[in-house]
C-alpha cells in the first residue's frame, strides 16, 4: 500500500497560501491596500480591522485613502497607523485619511528583499517540515508491515517531487515579489 499524499499536498499549498497572504502586506513602494489588512485599532473597547470600518482606495500610484463609516473612528485609525509598522505617517482632514507612499530608497528596497527571503525561507521550512510527518508516516508503515520497501521507496519519491515542486514555486513568488521590490 503507498501512501497517499494529497493531505500532505494539501498542506503544502495552504504553507505557500500562507506565505503569499503575508508576502501582500510588504510595502514595496506603490500604494497597495493590503498593507492594511491586518492593521486593528480599539472600537468600543474591542480590536477591530480597519478595513471592516473604513473604504480603502487607492488614490494613485502613491497614495491610498482611507474614509472610515464613522467619523468619529479617524483618531482611532490614525493612532493605529501611526503605531503599526507601516512606516507612513497618516495625513488627516477630519474625515479622510491619506498615506502617502515615499519612493523607497535603494536600502529599503535592499532591507525588503531580505526580509522577502526570510519570509521565503520560512514557507521552505514549512514545506519541509510537512515532508519529513510525511516520511514518518512511511518509515511507520515500513515498520507495522503495512508497506513493502519498494513501496517505501516510491512513496519517498513521491514525497520528495511534491516538495521540490512547492520549493521551486516558493522561489518563484520570492523572485517575482523581489523584481517588484527593485523596480524604481
Amino acid at each position: 500500500m503507498k501512501l497517499d499524499t494529497k493531505d500532505f499536498e494539501v498542506r503544502m499549498k495552504k504553507s505557500i497560501e500562507s506565505y503569499q497572504s503575508n508576502l501582500v502586506t510588504v510595502r514595496a513602494g506603490r500604494a497597495n491596500p493590503n498593507v492594511l489588512a491586518r492593521l486593528t485599532f480599539e472600537y468600543y473597547g474591542a480590536p477591530t480591522l480597519v478595513s471592516q470600518m473604513a473604504e480603502i482606495k487607492v488614490a494613485d500610484a502613491r497614495t491610498l485613502t482611507v474614509q472610515p463609516w464613522d467619523a468619529t473612528t479617524v483618531k482611532g485609525i490614525e493612532k493605529a497607523i501611526l503605531a503599526s509598522d507601516i512606516g507612513i505617517t497618516p495625513v488627516s482632514d477630519g474625515r479622510v485619511i491619506r498615506l502617502i507612499f515615499p519612493q523607497p530608497t535603494e536600502e529599503r528596497r535592499r532591507e525588503l528583499t531580505k526580509q522577502v527571503a526570510k519570509m521565503g525561507e520560512d514557507a521552505k521550512v514549512a514545506v519541509r517540515n510537512i515532508r519529513r510527518d510525511a516520511n514518518d508516516k512511511i518509515k511507520d508503515m515500513k515498520k507495522n508491515s503495512e508497506m513493502t520497501e519498494d513501496e517505501a521507496k516510491s512513496s519517498d519519491k513521491a514525497v520528495q517531487d511534491l516538495t521540490d515542486k512547492y520549493i521551486k514555486e516558493i522561489d518563484t513568488v520570492t523572485a517575482a515579489k523581489n523584481k517588484e521590490i527593485m523596480e524604481i
